[in-house]
């Protein structure tokens, strides 16, 4: 059961992943021993997925996005394993969701620009397993992402 001494450390990390455990006990009041202990346990029942850095893709070259909306053929089970596995695999959609509903899946897909979009869209995407419908949307501009969850 997670409780506020746990809420506080989750958010604060949320703010600054890469804080020592002996900040993060001065932050939110505990001596170092006893957040280390709630720390490792909030990692080791899944609470906690990881800590990862946070990347800028234009400065990478990754300038151009699009939300593609995925709808598929068909929607068994051997098809829709095969389908997300080589999502999960493509290092160009960097977030996808199965939807309830039609369409079938959402995509977050990253390109250089749309050139390479372009590419992208009828080498791989195209060829994704039991694809039916692919519909895109450019990405205008970002207002909200990767945020802290409401803790």
């Amino acid at each position: 059961m997670i409780d506020g001494i746990d809420r506080s450390i989750l958010r604060e990390l949320q703010h600054d992943g890469r804080m020592t455990a002996t900040a993060l006990a001065s932050k939110i009041g505990l001596t170092v021993a006893p957040c280390h202990r709630r720390l490792r346990e909030l990692e080791s029942t899944g609470v906690i997925r990881g800590y990862r850095a946070e990347l800028d893709a234009r400065s990478l070259g990754l300038g151009f996005e699009a939300i593609v909306f995925v709808t598929l053929r068909q929607v068994d089970r051997a098809t829709l394993a095969g389908f997300e596995e080589q999502v999960a695999a493509n290092a160009h959609i960097i977030e996808a969701q199965r939807l309830f509903g039609d369409p079938d899946y959402l995509l977050k897909v990253v390109a250089q620009d749309l050139p390479a979009y372009q590419k992208f869209y009828d080498e791989e995407l195209s060829d994704l397993p039991a694809v039916e419908k692919l519909t895109s949307t450019i990405v205008m501009k970002n207002l909200k992402a990767n945020t802290a969850l409401p803790i």
